[in-house]
């Protein structure tokens, strides 16, 4: 129980019930609920045990038993248009989903910007919040790690592999990848350049250094 002293009510809005139902499979069979659909103004979540397990229990009932878009059904369609969410494809998507733009964060168009001003507010303990996932900086040791036991021709393959899949892929695009094997290996770097270049394509190690 949550003490009422310690968490008065707060009037936040009135549900106005004005007409049965006109269709009954429509308007209530397909109404799906959850209570991960909130607002983003300061309404978060409590840490009560069972409203954080319904948060996940809740959700995938309804994709279960009305599919993965079902937000797309009239009765459960947002009256205002949501501009920005990640969520695409899947059977019976019905919308322009997306049309050509890309659906993933951080990435080179400057999409789908992180707005922390919708961030869930934090428990007044702080011990119930979002993990933060780029605190940890370290992305190459590990595949650093397991790049040195490969053997010459474990790495050649690998190597093929990767040009074979990149080769026609815009140089800028390559570039910023090459970057990456770069600060995993130069020797796994540099592999993967020679193999593009026997494809015919040919990355600017500069570019690819200043990525």
């Amino acid at each position: 129980m949550w003490p009422h002293k310690d968490y008065p009510l707060i009037d936040v809005g009135t549900i106005e019930l004005n007409r049965n139902a006109q269709n009954y499979f429509g308007e209530v069979k397909q109404a799906t609920f959850t209570p991960t659909n909130v607002v983003p103004a300061g309404i978060g979540l409590s840490p009560d045990c069972l409203l954080q397990g319904r948060q996940f229990s809740y959700g995938d009932t309804q994709r279960y038993r009305l599919g993965i878009n079902h937000h797309q059904i009239p009765v459960n369609a947002p009256r205002v248009a949501v501009a920005n969410t990640f969520h695409r494809d899947g059977a019976m998507r019905t919308d322009g989903n997306l049309g050509g733009r890309v659906n993933y964060e951080p990435n080179r168009f400057s999409e789908f910007a992180q707005d922390a001003s919708v961030n869930e507010p934090p428990q007044a303990a702080g011990d119930v919040y979002r993990y933060e996932h780029r605190e940890d900086e370290d992305y190459y040791s590990q595949p650093a790690a397991l790049f040195g036991l490969f053997d010459e021709a474990y790495r050649e393959r690998l190597y093929g592999n990767i040009a074979r899949h990149i080769h026609g892929v815009p140089n800028e695009i390559v570039a910023r990848q090459i970057a990456h094997f770069h600060r995993i290996d130069p020797a796994y770097a540099q592999g993967v350049v020679d193999a593009l270049a026997k494809l015919g394509q040919v990355v600017d190690q500069e570019e690819a250094a200043a990525a």
